[in-house]
């Protein structure tokens, strides 16, 4: 019996009941934007003449962006996991962080630090080599956004890779497989679903970026949404309304390429011995340093370069880089609590969906899977539209607008398929017998989820928690629409600042924002999760 089979019974009436109810409730936006752009009357020709082009550049960012983050994920993945790497402890540590950065920050950092004087280019210029002047286009919106996207699939692939049970490596040795063999009969099969879902995500994430891709000159269809908002919102909508289609289509490609019951495959009751390196541990070594220079070191030191240089000269320099930590006190603690409530929230949220569509065969699974990964390819500013639309025109809820359940709310629904994925994958990681052997034993349900289903889940669990807290901490749009008056966050004042021209204080608050995204992440992701290392 297949630890990982989906229960041949139709789901009870509740079951079903309560995943519809989060279907309907995450994808609403959708078909706000659905709604707006068939009653507002765009011209499809004229759509298409003007967004013919940039849809092309956005399946190709897209696509680029999904396979570089898998092959960055993976790799990190397994070394850090896996092997016996020198700092695996560290590296751990490091590994989720380029995620907390937000894309338009990450793009105008590599940016100033290409720009002459720049710290990047003076370091290329050491080793003989001389950049470019102008970073922009395909290639540098490819690599700005993989390097910092990929932990979307380095989070699930290593708690898939620390939950596979050390008995699949020991009778594959056992039947004479060497490690090539072993790799594509065992352990990628194993680790498909999740690689697939941090794919899709990045995916969506692409589809759905505005900040980076117009910084670097790459033009995409957000910037036909965009730079239409004002002046002509059907066709506004009417490509928002493309770019959800888009975001489905990759949906159905990622179920049926997963295919059914394919998210898991048992969990480990014992640790792997780490796999030894040998001569290959410096190469291991240089790749996970290069991976961790472009994107943590470069972005930092550029930051760090504008917020000295913004400072000042002389003795007040250090006294003016302590007052503009000290202001962003504040807008720290408020991103912190909101990322903490955020990503406990949304795992609660997509809980009955996941059940649904992880242990039950039923027909409406694509259509429960689909509506709530819709939330993530609209973009956050249409969410915030959405729901600040339906908060003002339904009675008695205009009392929410502009608080922060509404805003909390904005980021489960944007943020929510993150930890959808990651869910199902835990909910299929516990096997079938385990269930069916506590159900004879008499075990109540919640007993049986209390002290045996829950701890097994735990490390897929928290991982889709960690990635929407992660993403929650750098959402500007919906934030800057939603929040109530006088709440700030760190990137709202990065992007204040930004935009009044206060690059050193921008600057701090960008560090600051890396700084207690790090403290959260340990935290809440990595710290829980040592014990599988």
């Amino acid at each position: 019996m297949p630890a990982s089979r989906a229960d041949s019974t139709r789901p009870r009436f509740g079951i079903t009941l309560g995943a519809l109810a989060v279907a309907i409730a995450f994808a609403s936006p959708g078909a706000y934007v659905v709604w707006r752009a068939t009653t507002l009357g765009a011209d499809l020709g004229e759509l298409f003449g003007e967004a013919l082009g940039p849809l092309w550049r956005t399946v190709q960012l897209g696509a680029a962006v999904s396979v570089g983050t898998a092959l960055i994920g993976c790799t990190l993945a397994w070394l850090l996991v896996r092997t016996d790497i020198p700092l695996r402890g560290l590296w751990r540590v490091l590994a989720p962080l380029p995620l907390v950065f937000p894309s338009f920050v990450g793009a105008a950092a590599f940016i100033a630090g290409l720009a002459p004087d720049g710290v990047l280019r003076n370091a290329l210029e050491l080793v003989g080599y001389h950049a470019p002047r102008r970073f922009r286009g395909f290639g540098p919106s490819v690599l700005v956004l993989t390097l910092f996207t990929y932990p979307y699939v380095y989070l699930p692939v290593a708690a898939r890779l620390s939950s596979l049970p050390p008995s699949f490596e020991e009778s594959a040795r056992l039947l004479g497989d060497g490690p090539r063999r072993y790799i594509f009969r065992v352990l990628l099969p194993s680790l498909r679903g999740s690689i697939l879902a941090g794919m899709l995500i990045v995916f969506l994430y692409s589809l759905s970026e505005f900040g980076a891709t117009q910084l670097l000159g790459y033009d995409t269809l957000t910037r036909v949404i965009y730079a239409t908002r004002l002046v002509d919102r059907a066709q506004s909508f009417a490509a928002a309304a493309l770019l959800l289609a888009l975001a489905i289509t990759a949906v159905l490609i990622e179920r049926r390429v997963r295919g059914a019951g394919a998210t898991g495959v048992g969990v480990a009751t014992r640790r792997s011995a780490p796999v030894a390196l040998g001569r290959a541990k410096v190469l291991a070594l240089g790749v996970v340093l290069l991976v961790f220079s472009l994107a943590l070191v470069v972005p930092l030191a550029s930051l760090t370069q504008w917020t000295w240089r913004g400072a000042g000269a002389g003795d007040d320099r250090l006294g003016a880089l302590s007052d503009n930590v000290a202001k962003v006190g504040e807008p720290a603690f408020t991103t912190a609590w909101l990322g903490v409530a955020a990503g406990i929230l949304a795992v609660i949220a997509v809980f009955p969906a996941a059940v649904f569509c992880a242990r039950y065969r039923s027909r409406l699974q694509s259509t429960v899977s689909i509506a709530v990964l819709s939330g993530f390819a609209v973009p956050g500013l249409v969410i915030a539209l959405s729901l600040a639309f339906w908060t003002l025109n339904v009675p008695f809820a205009d009392r929410f607008y502009q608080t922060v359940p509404l805003l909390i709310t904005a980021y489960v629904v944007h943020f929510g398929s993150q930890a959808m994925r990651a869910t199902e994958i835990a909910l299929a990681s516990v096997p079938v017998r385990v269930r069916e052997s506590a159900n004879l034993l008499g075990a109540s349900a919640w007993r049986r989820a209390r002290t045996v289903e829950l701890p097994l889940m735990r490390p897929g669990l928290v991982a889709g928690g960690g990635l929407v807290l992660l993403s929650t901490v750098k959402e500007l749009p919906a934030t800057l629409l939603l929040a109530p008056i006088g709440l700030e966050t760190l990137t709202t004042r990065v992007w204040g600042n930004f935009e009044d021209g206060f690059l050193a204080e921008s600057s701090t608050a960008a560090i600051v924002l890396v700084v207690v995204s790090a403290l959260l992440t340990w935290l809440v992701v990595l710290r829980r999760a040592d014990h599988l290392a």
